[in-house]
């Protein structure tokens, strides 16, 4: 496996893609969306399992306009200070560095195949919003805090979608998991997956706080499902 730092130039600057490239040499290209930790090591952690599998991963640097190469701490004091950072980040912006770290990995020779989005809280926000701007082959929200207030934007979303929410999660209360759930019924292109004794970022293994080890397992294998219905990675011969 190798690792390498692309640069994309935004309007108003230079922002670090960081890549996983597969044994393959080749694959599928995924955008792993960051949480407010940054790109840190439960992010690098899973752009190394999905890289493993096969795919592209390219983790664009999202605070680079507030603090380039952020990695909050995974404490109390560190969530805190990144709670704070995450607080003068501007959404749109985000959603749209994105988009820009999208086509770049479009043009790259490694990816073959289609193109996907996977995010954890901030990151799940976002490739959400990102789904009715680009076309992306597969898209995995996980607890974006977003979602629930945008559920009108989904018809907008013609790629397959999955939504992920723990149904004891203090930042998304469980009714607003459920008007998520209201909005997906009858959607053919959207699964929604609700670990309902699971709280807040409860895949984040970095996280003691807030890691629920059997709900990220099962959450995990339906996620990789999921990818490999509709982002399969073809084994060359």
């Amino acid at each position: 496996m190798r690792t390498r730092t692309d640069h994309v130039t935004a309007h108003d600057g230079t922002f670090d893609v960081h890549l996983w490239l597969p044994d393959a040499g080749t694959g599928p290209g995924i955008l792993l969306v960051q949480e407010i930790y940054g790109v840190g090591p439960y992010i690098e952690k899973v752009a190394l399992d999905l890289a493993a599998r096969g795919y592209v991963v390219a983790a664009p640097d999202l605070f680079w306009r507030l603090h380039p190469h952020w990695r909050g701490e995974h404490t109390p004091e560190g969530t805190a200070a990144a709670i704070e950072l995450a607080s003068g980040f501007d959404l749109a912006q985000g959603v749209a560095d994105c988009a820009l770290t999208v086509s770049h990995l479009r043009s790259l020779p490694e990816v073959s195949g289609g193109v996907g989005a996977l995010g954890f809280c901030l990151g799940g926000s976002i490739d959400y919003l990102l789904a009715t701007q680009v076309e992306l082959d597969a898209v995995l929200s996980f607890y974006g805090s977003a979602v629930p207030d945008s559920t009108g934007l989904m018809d907008l979303i013609t790629a397959p979608l999955l939504l992920v929410f723990g149904g004891s999660d203090p930042y998304i209360e469980r009714e607003r998991v459920a008007a998520v759930e209201g909005a997906a019924k009858g959607r053919p292109n959207v699964v929604m997956h609700v670990e309902e004794a699971a709280g807040h970022a409860f895949h984040n293994s970095e996280a003691p706080m807030f890691h629920n080890p059997e709900a990220a397992e099962r959450t995990w294998e339906v996620a990789l499902g999921f990818l490999s219905e509709h982002l399969p990675v073809t084994l060359s011969r």
